[in-house]
């Protein structure tokens, strides 16, 4: 069945019926609230007033007011935020599907705008863009220099649906001759899966970057591919993903979860534990049966921890990698007349068995809010999960009696540490000064028409040079290049590292970001472990590390 045609699988109470970011719900405009303003607001209206009247300069008080409402929502808890019109629509577009624009992906490499891959049936695609082009001109302008930034870029070739952009076009087999083209900007999809493949004869890997209002349609859709191809279980990687819609959580969990399977609640300033807007699976997901395993990091947050949550909560899959971000406030979207918007904690949620995975903060502090993660790893937490510090005064428990914790992030059922035995002194400066990506674009760049006749990401890998060969160009091109002494003794250390990603990263620029992460993960941890415990049968019937001894207990 067409995911565009499925009805909604969830019943969702009216009043989240739209939800972004661990739950954003769209508001009504401010006007519609009450007239009575308490002495405060009358005193600050006053003063206002009074400045306007008194004071001796011309003063623009509806900047000091911009500046006042954002410094007074950052008191409150760290996710409510206040949002100036000017950036509205930069923030939405990330989340709602599509924005309008000319449809490439490109990079900044030796201060020239490179094309890394041009959007399938996108306006650049329609009127001959490739890869591997060079934008030299935009509108007539000279887009190269260090006055072009990846915002000023941006901001050029995106614009109002139906709006032309002249670009003058370098290309491989146009010497110096620049060709000329003109693109009607049109809208252009923002995708949620990152990559989608088989990883195993009967295993099936979707890696989602969010939780964006096509999401669910896009993972659906995945899903039912890699059955057809002979999927029969899922790894479904959120590291990295920082949320978005509630709303797509919950359809996406559906999809695994039995008929009355609670997938969250939520709970404001007024309700209680019996009146909790709970949301139930209805029964209709297509995958109930399939054997499941979720990735998580320390960068899970918000939609991906419900999504986790209801998997884990429910017994109904792993969860493996390392405790997610904790974040669990709902937040709703309050437009206002300016077109500016606030998004406010209304409430928080709740995974099936009662945990609010909320990690602590003090009201106004956001600094030592946004450091939490870099104290989890300067503790250890991301290398040892006996440095992991949990909240045991109140368990939680699964559906089949295992023990879970909240106040602080899903806890994985099998931790993974972060893999450090690659870093050394060398790959460091030769990541950060971005030779990797200019190596591999420009390796592709010399052979693209030998590369691009491959097929398939396996033939591709097939064609490159030997390992040893690939790491002795690269280690000459760094020294060339970026300035930058073979250390043979660093170099050792991480060439597994650094061959793979070379190879990773040509395969991105054939391929784009599927073919990436289909080289990147055969050396990939996390995964290697989900492919382990899948092999195991462990996702059938869920394990869970324990934090005091590291050792299995097995549901009961």
């Amino acid at each position: 069945m067409s995911p565009n045609t499925r009805k909604p699988a969830v019943w969702i109470p009216l009043i989240v019926a739209v939800s972004i970011a661990g739950g954003i719900w769209i508001g009504h405009s401010c006007g519609e609230s009450s007239n009575q303003q308490s002495p405060a607001l009358n005193k600050l209206s006053g003063i206002l007033d009074i400045v306007n009247t008194l004071y001796v300069d011309d003063v623009n008080t509806d900047s000091i007011v911009e500046l006042s409402l954002s410094d007074f929502i950052s008191k409150l808890d760290p996710h409510s935020v206040y949002i100036p019109a000017k950036d509205l629509q930069a923030v939405n577009e990330e989340l709602e599907g599509s924005f309008s624009g000319i449809g490439v992906s490109f990079t900044l490499l030796h201060d020239t705008i490179v094309i890394n891959e041009v959007v399938s049936g996108g306006p650049s695609e329609r009127v001959g863009l490739l890869p591997g082009d060079r934008i030299v001109t935009i509108d007539d302008s000279v887009a190269a220099g260090p006055n072009w930034d990846q915002a000023r870029i941006l901001r050029s070739l995106r614009g109002e649906k139906g709006t032309e952009v002249r670009l003058g076009i370098r290309r491989a087999t146009s010497g110096s001759k620049l060709l000329p083209y003109t693109i009607t900007r049109g809208d252009i999809p923002v995708t949620s899966i990152d990559a989608s493949y088989m990883i195993e004869p009967t295993v099936g890997y979707v890696r989602v970057n969010k939780f964006g209002r096509t999401t669910y349609d896009e993972f659906f859709t995945s899903l039912v591919q890699l059955g057809q191809k002979g999927a029969e279980k899922f790894i479904v990687d959120l590291r990295g993903n920082t949320g978005g819609y509630m709303e797509i959580a919950n359809l996406m969990a559906n999809e695994f979860l039995p008929r009355g399977a609670r997938i969250v609640s939520m709970r404001g300033r007024t309700d209680t534990d019996e009146n909790d807007n709970a949301i139930y699976a209805d029964g209709t997901g297509t995958f109930q049966n399939a054997e499941l395993v979720v990735l998580l990091d320390e960068y899970s947050a918000s939609s991906s921890e419900i999504f986790a949550g209801a998997i884990q909560d429910n017994d109904r899959g792993l969860i493996v990698g390392r405790r997610s971000f904790g974040k669990g406030l709902v937040q709703r979207q309050i437009d206002l007349p300016d077109s500016s918007a606030l998004r406010l904690t209304t409430a928080r949620y709740y995974t099936p068995s009662g945990r609010c995975i909320q990690k602590s903060y003090t009201l106004g502090d956001n600094e030592s809010y946004e450091m939490d993660i870099f104290n989890r790893m300067n503790h250890g937490e991301t290398l040892s999960v006996d440095s992991i510090k949990v909240d045991i005064s109140t368990p939680y428990h699964t559906i089949n009696g295992r023990t879970v914790y909240g106040g602080g992030g899903i806890l994985p059922d099998v931790f993974v540490p972060t893999d450090t035995t690659g870093y050394s002194k060398y790959y460091f400066n030769v990541a950060n000064a971005g030779l990797l990506q200019r190596f591999a674009f420009d390796y592709v760049d010399a052979n693209r028409p030998t590369l691009e006749s491959a097929g398939d990401v396996e033939k591709l890998i097939s064609l490159l040079p030997s390992d040893a060969e690939l790491l002795s160009a690269f280690v000459t091109y760094a020294k060339i290049e970026g300035k930058i002494p073979a250390q043979w003794y660093y170099i050792n250390i991480s060439r597994d590292m650094i061959v793979n990603q070379l190879k990773a990263l040509i395969a991105r620029d054939i391929y784009g970001i599927n073919g990436y992460f289909t080289v990147y993960n055969t050396t990939d941890q996390s995964v290697m472990t989900a492919l382990q415990e899948l092999t195991h049968g462990n996702a059938a019937v869920p394990v869970r590390v324990s934090l005091d001894l590291g050792k299995r207990e097995e549901a009961q």
